[in-house]
């Protein structure tokens, strides 16, 4: 994206950025951390407490969203030179949808969203990489690594805000197919249990089902019956951390290939047969556009890995 630098010493130095009003209405915090790539979140977070990033010559707080004209004041921390070799990989991936406005892909599983947590990128620093003539490009949502489908990209601020109205305020309706363990009974199931984040012993982050946890709601359906295993429909009227995840397997049966709330003995199995992935895929997308209005229903198929493992139990009940 590019800035108007108002002032600008050789590195490192103090920069002074004007914010144009395609970048108006965000997180003075996530601008920050978009526009100085490289540097850790904490010491962004710093420079705000300290009050070294200034907003129009005032201390302001993390909180705080920009508006179109804000004279930003950047302290000299320690930022990429701007003409250092790219490190992340240039990466196309299958186009669901397209406009001046937004991108769905087809994800494929994996890989994951973004960088962080062990991951030096994603698929957000994969597609900048491969678009450097976008001038936005920025996640509407999020999906597990391990998961795969349909992912919405904004490209235009305006869309961006539109998109997370909508899903905050439960105006569309993201769609999975999951492979569990066990005997499905009921045709449709509503799960409405509420669900905590927690951290284990080495620091790796969980959900679990928690009376002080945030509310959550998760509508099955029963696609198909294989013996011991069922494929289930599954429809988010949350967007809670690892919600499907954890609703399936507290009700005893977790999705197959699930390396957090699954059983490594399953895992190992169907991994014998050619699956080693966690078998849930984001499969439909029903949305109103986020300029436009019109209705969109988009869809992605279930992967060949997914399909093979479907075809194996088919002919092995």
């Amino acid at each position: 994206m590019r800035k108007t630098v108002i002032a600008q010493d050789a590195p490192p130095s103090v920069r002074l950025v004007r914010i144009d009003p395609e970048e108006a209405g965000q997180r003075i915090d996530n601008f920050l951390l978009r526009l100085c790539k490289g540097v850790p979140k904490s010491h962004i977070y710093k420079a705000i407490r300290n009050g070294e990033v200034r907003v129009n010559k005032g201390r302001i707080a993390a909180d705080y969203r920009i508006e179109a004209g804000d004279a930003v004041r950047i302290p000299p921390i320690r930022l990429p030179r701007s003409d250092a070799p790219r490190r992340v990989p240039p990466a196309a991936f299958p186009v669901v949808y397209e406009d001046d406005a937004m991108l769905v892909i087809d994800k494929p599983a994996g890989v994951a969203v973004h960088g962080g947590s062990g991951v030096s990128f994603g698929v957000i620093e994969q597609l900048r990489a491969a678009r450097p003539h976008e001038p936005f490009l920025e996640l509407a949502h999020r999906l597990d690594r391990e998961t795969s489908g349909l992912l919405i990209l904004a490209k235009r601020r305006k869309a961006l805000t539109a998109l997370h109205d909508m899903m905050r305020e439960g105006g569309g309706r993201k769609h999975y197919q999951a492979l569990v363990v066990g005997d499905w009974v009921n045709d449709r199931q509503h799960i409405r249990l509420p669900l905590l984040k927690w951290l284990t012993a080495s620091g790796e982050r969980r959900v679990k089902v928690d009376a002080q946890g945030k509310p959550a709601h998760t509508i099955i359906t029963l696609q198909k019956r294989y013996g011991r295993y069922s494929l289930l429909g599954a429809e988010l009227r949350t967007g809670r951390t690892h919600q499907i995840r954890v609703h399936l397997a507290a009700g005893g049966h977790p999705i197959v290939g699930d390396d957090k709330y699954g059983s490594d003995e399953v895992r190992a199995h169907f991994a014998r047969l050619g699956l080693e992935r966690m078998f849930l895929h984001a499969c439909r997308l029903e949305l109103s556009h986020p300029l436009t209005g019109e209705p969109l229903c988009l869809t992605a198929p279930l992967p060949p890995a997914c399909l093979k493992i479907l075809d194996y139990l088919e002919q092995h009940p």
